[in-house]
């Protein structure tokens, strides 16, 4: 049997109410997603203080699922008018052939090759190279599949520069990819910070899936030994990454500052190409920031304390 996709993009203020909404009125599932998704106006979904509710994006965009025998263009109409909006959004109706939709929605992730030797692959692929460093990690609710040049950017640094035995810490870790990377590259612990517990939650997760030990992640407030301006032990940290985004980045430079020892190292990602300036700048003040790296739009910033 057939189905019928519903599309419609929505604010931040009617994404939520509309998708209940349509849920009420029949839909048989309702996704919702980033609507700059692969452009640069594309967000992390936990979004910046001060701006937009966690998991929810600035322009959203709605995948309703209903039975072919629906009057989907009706539903809408209703669902848009029980939440005050005065006009249908615009929106485009798809038919859909009756697939496995597990199958359909794995076939769209491959393994994702960082380089010679660092792989992301999802559960349901063997590995490409056995010999390579794999990390197994699934599309989730957080941040972090490897997918993003962001995150391709700071899995790249780390790749090239550890050492083997420092400590790092992953502030904003969303799924956990940085830490768990770190460790498997020969990084002697990794701490993971983050201010949502569903990223927590992912990061726990995937670090036992790839059977990491040594990788801990924290709430900012419940860190052990002064949150995250201290190693577990008591001393700063080897090396920082946050991978977050540039007001947040702004805002916790001291704090990141604070966290890394004299002569350790910081990278920084989730900054806009035409942001990298403004963000070395700040971080200059501490740091002596090398030549900015940039993929599709996006930078990645590092330097070593002074």
């Amino acid at each position: 049997m057939p189905w019928l996709s519903l599309v419609v993009d929505t604010d931040a203020g009617h994404a939520e109410m509309l998708s209940d909404a349509l849920l009420e009125l029949g839909a048989l599932s309702v996704d919702l997603l980033d609507a700059d998704a692969d452009t640069p106006d594309e967000r992390a979904i936990f979004g910046e203080p001060g701006e937009m509710p966690p998991g929810m994006w600035q322009h959203n965009r709605i995948n309703a699922l209903f039975d072919s025998d629906m009057d989907v263009i009706s539903i809408l109409r209703e669902a848009a008018a029980g939440i005050g909006l005065e006009q249908t959004p615009e929106h485009r109706i798809e038919t859909l052939a009756d697939n496995d939709w597990v199958r359909l929605t794995q076939s769209q992730f491959e393994p994702i090759a960082i380089s010679p030797r660092l792989w992301i692959v999802q559960t349901w692929h063997a590995p490409i190279d056995t010999d390579a460093i794999n990390i197994v990690l699934d599309p989730g609710l957080a941040f972090g599949t490897g997918s993003h040049p962001t995150t391709r950017l700071c899995l790249r640094w780390l790749d090239d520069n550890l050492q083997g035995g420092e400590s790092v810490l992953d502030y904003g870790c969303g799924s956990g990819i940085l830490a768990i990377a770190a460790v498997k590259m020969g990084a002697a612990h990794a701490t993971g910070i983050d201010v949502d517990s569903q990223a927590l939650q992912a990061s726990r997760d995937n670090a036992a899936a790839n059977q990491v030990e040594n990788v801990r992640f924290y709430l900012p407030d419940d860190a052990p030994h002064g949150g995250a301006k201290e190693h577990p032990d008591g001393r700063p940290y080897d090396l920082v990454v946050a991978n977050i985004l540039t007001n947040p980045l702004r805002i916790l430079a001291p704090l990141l500052a604070d966290a890394t020892r004299q002569g350790g190292r910081i990278v920084l990602s989730g900054i806009l190409e035409k942001q990298a300036q403004d963000v070395k700048d700040i971080y200059q003040q501490w740091f002596d920031m090398g030549t900015p790296v940039f993929e599709d739009g996006w930078s990645c910033l590092s330097g070593r304390k002074r």
